[in-house]
């Protein structure tokens, strides 16, 4: 599993969040949450953006190029 997939599951249960609250505050589905979740597709940058705010965390930790 790619460390994006990881660290957004990571993040959303730290953070205390369902799938569904999740995709509501970034405006998307639960559905893609999963997807992303498992690895099988990838957000827009748009949505990593608001994924970052959502979530309190930076771009560059999200992706995997800071720890």
């Amino acid at each position: 599993m790619d460390i994006f997939a990881v660290r957004l599951r990571e993040q959303r249960l730290e953070k205390g969040l369902k799938q569904k609250q999740l995709a509501e505050a970034v405006g998307t589905t639960d559905d893609s949450i999963y997807s992303w979740e498992k690895g099988r597709s990838q957000p827009s940058v748009e949505q990593i953006r608001l994924l970052c705010r959502c979530l309190n965390i930076s771009a560059d930790y999200l992706i995997g190029l800071e720890d």
